[in-house]
């Protein structure tokens, strides 16, 4: 029989190795998208590829939390990396920009499961004290694989072709899978159930149509946006009076709305918004308007994801010294400050400045993240762990998508409005901006434009941060470590 001391730490492994699967993508896909687009045409649908990903994963977050918390952890991660291999395998041999996307979707769905259910098992497996720093160690993942993504990806296009950025994860996963079976053991209740179908099926519509009206209405589409945001608007109706009849209700309404999860759910969201908005047009500002390179732009970003697994590690290491809930107000607090630094920035300002905003930005996020998905974990027992779990990660896929579309909105209409002294440009113009760098003149009219609404977007970053810093406010003192309801996973036989 092996040692609990040593089985613990392999389920651990293949958790990281399948959340590297999903850490991975977004970075290495983002590499290869150019080759993937002119191989397979259909430009217009370029950004379908990253959205449809996330369309599915946020739609299947807490399905697949309820799912555990029903049938036990170990059965729904492997149904989730089932269906992300078959998914990536697909993709590698996609003929069409809409297969591409179609397969994706496949992606998304596996990734749903993976994501929830693996940090419901590092909830399982270990104590507050403990869970802490192992949160920084997945924290971790995320940050190598912002840095070797790039770079993997450009090798694997480079000599293999760019169907590898997919099948790469094949061993991965299969590692990650045979770990699960062989080292994580489950003794879950086994009683009658019955699935909340029709509950499931109208919360992926409603979170579907949401995103979608929100990619819409980004877009400039304000017919399709409307459509679906009332198709959004009747699943929402349903799905409320199918959960309060429901025997087994896929959502646990009485869940959502406890203060202490809905307060850190609310703030989740928020930081959400303010990442997205530093990921997105941050790089834009160092390249459009302080004349960089693309290398330079990606650095000053890099230093965010790379200070998100410091400031985890700190927080893991003053849960007990300082408590839950003043460690997750330290994170909260450090985001408006990092926000504010990007105020100061305008043409002329040294890159430095920009790394300087985004570092503290990922410090707070490191510490706020890990901070909030803890206190969620405690405030609930065994049978309820992975559906409170999958909620915070799904507010926090939503703020994203919120946050996308809320700023990219700000950031074309001042475009198109001019003001601040800047006139009206055409985003080719910004296009011929990017693609100059460094070469760019100084006093364009183009980067005046740039520049003012860039500087509009880090205000609403910056009000995001302090929304989310009031709401940490309002979070309640969480209690201690609720009792397991059940016999969780245990690390030994």
């Amino acid at each position: 029989m092996t040692s609990p001391y040593v089985r613990r730490p392999l389920v651990l492994a293949s958790i990281m190795a399948s959340m590297a699967m999903i850490a991975i993508e977004a970075t290495i896909v983002s590499t290869a998208m150019p080759q993937i687009a002119a191989q397979l045409g259909d430009i217009q649908l370029y950004a379908w590829v990253f959205g449809s990903f996330l369309l599915t994963q946020t739609a299947m977050t807490v399905v697949f939390g309820k799912l555990a918390d029903t049938y036990g952890r170990k059965p729904i991660m492997l149904i989730g990396i089932v269906i992300f291999l078959i998914g990536s395998v697909l993709c590698g041999f996609a003929w069409s920009m809409p297969s591409l996307i179609l397969f994706r979707l496949v992606q998304g769905i596996g990734a749903g499961a993976i994501q929830p259910v693996g940090l419901t098992v590092v909830g399982d497996l270990y104590s507050v004290e403990e869970r802490g720093k192992i949160q920084g160690y997945l924290a971790s993942v995320w940050g190598v694989s912002s840095v070797a993504g790039p770079f993997v990806g450009g090798l694997l296009v480079e000599n293999l072709g760019w169907a590898w950025i997919f099948w790469i994860n094949i061993p991965i996963g299969l590692l990650a899978g045979a770990g699960f079976i062989a080292f994580l053991k489950e003794d879950v209740e086994r009683k009658p159930r019955s699935l909340d179908v029709s509950g499931a099926a109208l919360f992926i519509l409603a979170v579907a149509s949401l995103m979608y009206a929100l990619t819409e209405a980004g877009g400039g589409d304000g017919t399709m946006a409307a459509v679906a945001a009332l198709v959004c608007a009747v699943s929402v109706a349903l799905f409320l009076v199918q959960e309060r009849r429901a025997s087994d209700p896929m959502i646990a309404l009485g869940l959502w709305t406890r203060r202490i999860i809905a307060t850190v759910n609310a703030a989740t969201l928020l930081s959400g918004m303010v990442m997205i908005g530093l990921t997105t047009f941050l790089p834009m500002f160092v390249q459009g308007v302080l004349g960089q390179s693309a290398l330079i732009a990606g650095l000053t970003l890099t230093v965010m994801v790379l200070g998100w697994p410091v400031g985890a590690t700190l927080a893991a290491r003053n849960f007990k010294r300082f408590g839950l809930r003043p460690t997750l107000m330290f994170g909260a607090m450090l985001l408006p400050l990092g926000a504010s630094v990007l105020l100061f920035l305008e043409p002329g300002s040294s890159p430095k400045l920009a790394a300087l905003g985004s570092i503290v930005i990922g410090l707070g996020l490191g510490f706020f993240s890990t901070s909030a998905i803890v206190i969620v974990q405690t405030s609930v027992g065994w049978a309820d762990r992975g559906s409170a779990t999958a909620s915070n990660i799904f507010s926090r896929n939503l703020g994203n998508t919120l946050g996308a579309t809320v700023l990219g909105a700000v950031f074309n209409l001042t475009l198109a409005a001019g003001g601040g002294g800047a006139a009206p440009v055409e985003l080719d113009q910004i296009r011929n901006l990017l693609e100059a760098g460094s070469a760019a003149l100084s006093g364009d009219v183009a980067q005046i434009a740039l520049n003012h609404s860039l500087h509009l977007t880090f205000w609403g970053v910056f009000l995001m941060a302090g929304f989310t810093l009031l709401l940490a406010l309002l979070v309640p003192v969480p209690p201690k470590a609720a009792p397991q309801e059940q016999v969780s996973p245990s690390p030994a036989e």
